[in-house]
């Protein structure tokens, strides 16, 4: 186990350093930031003077080693727009998309997997195409707009619920829902999947001739030998909403990492935009090397095969 344990965390260390390493280069490709902080009129001397200041005229190879080793202290660096620390900044922001993401996973698997179990339980019939519908529509529908009809319905012609800004739990609930669509129709499609060829074992059918109840046999048995492909989708989905959290923040003005990274983006300001991918890179691999491990707990197979 300790083997399996050491190759997973090499493999997320490695992801990791390419992940920041993109980050590093792709933020300077988007054009000069002193030129937007200085504005149009900034002569020569000036735009280089804050250059320096910044260390942004020493060589790239020296950014990108002096940038690392800042990283391995802890150390993100400064936002050229706020003045501030950009840890401080996303520390700020993150507790709320953490919170918009946990919501909707909430959602997306409550009511992802049940829905997967039941069409596979009624395979072919009726409420199977039903779910397979719902699932496909849940796929193709736009957040943007999906987030505004909710608004439209819940918030201006019924007023049952807030239509933005994090005030509380009921604020939560039509962005949660909105971010949960995607990852809960690809739970539900996958469920109903594994589950559909599961139900077709022969251990199955053994489990009905010595007469154990169908739900037992079903939830017990079937579900978790179904519950790796279910549980991949579920971490991916959940480091992959972070990002997808932008849209949503936007609609709902959800003060998270979504609407902080496109202020940074908007304003060039490169340090910031590398420490939200950073922190986002470090959520997404922690949230797959869990799932890693989860597997070789579920699946000695893979443990010892890896091992």
């Amino acid at each position: 186990m300790i083997r399996f344990l050491l190759g997973k965390v090499a493999n997320a260390l490695a992801t990791l350093l390419i992940a920041v390493s993109i980050a590093f280069f792709l933020a300077r490709s988007t054009g000069d930031p002193v030129r937007q902080m200085l504005g149009d009129f900034a002569t020569d001397d000036q735009v280089a003077q804050l250059k320096a200041q910044l260390g942004l005229d020493r060589p790239l190879g020296v950014q990108y080693l002096s940038f690392l080793g800042h990283l391995v202290t802890g150390n993100l660096g400064d936002s050229l727009r706020y003045g501030a620390s950009n840890l401080e900044l996303i520390l700020g922001r993150l507790p709320a998309s953490l919170e918009l993401v946990a919501g909707a996973m909430v959602i997306a698997v409550l009511f992802g997997v049940p829905l997967g179990i039941w069409a596979a339980m009624r395979e072919g019939r009726l409420v199977d195409r039903l779910a397979s519908t719902v699932a496909l529509a849940g796929q193709s529908v736009p957040l943007f707009w999906l987030g505004l009809m909710l608004i439209l319905i819940f918030a201006v012609s019924l007023g049952w619920l807030p239509a933005g800004q994090a005030t509380g739990f009921s604020s939560l609930v039509l962005p949660a829902l909105t971010l949960s669509m995607l990852p809960m129709a690809q739970i539900a499609r996958l469920t109903r999947s594994g589950m559909s060829e599961v139900l077709g074992e022969t251990f199955i059918s053994a489990t009905h001739a010595r007469g154990i109840k169908p739900w037992r046999t079903n939830l017990i048995h079937g579900f978790r030998n179904a519950s790796l492909p279910v549980i991949t989708i579920v971490g991916l989905q959940a480091g992959a909403l972070l990002s997808s959290a932008v849209t949503v923040e936007f609609v709902f003005a959800w003060p998270g990492l979504g609407s902080l990274a496109t202020q940074a983006v908007q304003t060039r300001d490169f340090p910031l935009i590398q420490a939200i991918v950073v922190v986002g890179a470090v959520v997404f691999v922690v949230i797959n090397l869990i799932v890693d491990v989860l597997y070789g707990a579920l699946d000695p197979r893979i443990r010892d095969g890896a091992a």
